[in-house]
């Protein structure tokens, strides 16, 4: 324990509690989305994954995640119920801080991850399922993706793909899932004939500034140190995100003649999205030039789902799916060692190794991260199905599902 930093450590616990403030954020952010008879029973679904994927996360999850390697796919069975996983540091991950505080720092990650594809199937999943879906998407997807990408001798990891917060881990494969849960379980009643407005913006407004904040914990947190390198992701996560509000922001005003609150939002959340991957790695402008980009594309991305006809109800797929591909792209283009000695150098520096390297794990992640949530919708409809009942979707899931009503 002689290795252990008492600012590291305060640092790392902190951020612990800013990201685990994110998911009632996004609680409130897609909340606010819906239309008012479905606002309990959404808030819900990201609120749950609070106590479903930490319980997880403590008995399986951390272990199969960050455990000992096997063969470069998983992590053993060995920190089961968190055995052996204590004050020491563990010199694999975060050497400066406690292995526990290391674990609790990643679970609040993991929790997060599947509250992100409930915005694909807002207002028609019924709730058993739902969980069922959830527990053993953080089993199949996340834990696996985690190991390769971020545990010691996981697989990707040692072809050096580099993922510096959670672009592939947490929203790539997070709007892999929402693509095949919009193709599974399809459209709302009155999809493309009724209006589906947000009924709250403020909510919604609110949520997205609980993200913003909560996510200087998930990005600059993600150094595990307060160091240089925590300052740096720190100061590109808010500039990405000022860069891609400004750009949809005036994108959407010359396409549709006004700028809106809810375009202002959703700008926001799209550069957090997109620069999570990169954001310890690479310069101020880089994190700006990034920002303009993810403000350009995740709009289009949006407008493209009614072009391809699938109902992603919150733009799960448009915000962190394209997001995360995106960013994780960009990292290849941008990388430099000379802003993080342990990164890479990216294509601007001289390396398109590098590039093709990020380029194949997106690839193998999107589509492992599609195949098997695609088929966990699947066979979880064949067996109990998704849907509620008609009669149930037009009542609203806070009466259906849960017997309360959000405004009395």
């Amino acid at each position: 324990m002689t290795g252990i930093n008492a600012g590291d450590t305060a640092f790392v616990l902190v951020s612990a509690a800013l990201v685990l403030l994110m998911t009632p954020g996004l609680a409130l952010f897609y909340g606010g989305m819906v239309r008012k008879k479905n606002v309990l029973g959404t808030i819900m679904q990201s609120f749950i994954m609070i106590a479903l994927i930490t319980l997880e996360w403590v008995y399986l999850g951390y272990s199969m995640s960050f455990g000992p390697d096997v063969s470069g796919i998983i992590g053993d069975l060995s920190w089961l119920g968190l055995k052996g996983v204590g004050a020491a540091p563990n010199p694999n991950y975060a050497p400066t801080i406690p292995h526990n505080v290391f674990m609790i720092y990643q679970c609040m990650f993991a929790v997060i991850t599947p509250a992100l594809i409930t915005g694909a199937f807002a207002e028609r999943v019924r709730f058993t399922p739902f969980l069922i879906f959830s527990l053993l998407w953080a089993i199949l997807v996340y834990n696996p993706v985690c190991h390769w990408i971020w545990g010691a001798g996981g697989w990707l990891k040692l072809k050096g793909v580099l993922d510096f917060a959670g672009g592939m881990v947490v929203h790539l494969t997070s709007g892999a899932a929402a693509l095949a849960a919009a193709l599974v379980i399809g459209k709302r009643r009155g999809w493309g004939r009724e209006s589906f407005v947000p009924h709250n913006l403020p909510m919604t407004l609110l949520g997205a500034g609980l993200l913003w904040f909560g996510w200087f914990g998930f990005n600059g947190g993600s150094a595990l140190a307060a160091n240089a390198i925590a300052a740096t992701a720190f100061i590109s996560t808010h500039l990405a995100a000022v860069s891609a509000m400004a750009m949809w922001v005036l994108v959407e005003w010359i396409h549709r003649g006004n700028p809106t609150t809810l375009g202002a939002a959703s700008g926001a959340i799209a550069g957090l999205a997109t620069v999570t991957p990169a954001a310890g790695f690479i310069s101020p402008n880089s994190a700006i030039i990034i920002g303009m980009i993810a403000g350009t594309c995740c709009y289009l991305g949006v407008l493209a789902k009614d072009k391809l006809g699938y109902d992603d109800s919150l733009d799960v797929v448009g915000i962190h799916g394209l997001g995360g591909l995106i960013g994780t792209i960009c990292l290849g283009i941008f990388a430099s060692k000379a802003i993080n000695p342990d990164g890479a150098n990216g294509l601007l520096a001289g390396n398109p190794n590098f590039l093709g390297t990020q380029v194949f794990a997106v690839v193998v992640v999107a589509f492992y991260a599609f195949i098997v949530s695609f088929i966990l919708f699947k066979v979880i409809d064949l067996i109990i199905g998704l849907r509620v009942s008609d009669e149930d979707e037009i009542k609203g899931l806070d009466k259906a599902l849960h017997s309360e009503t959000a405004y009395n």
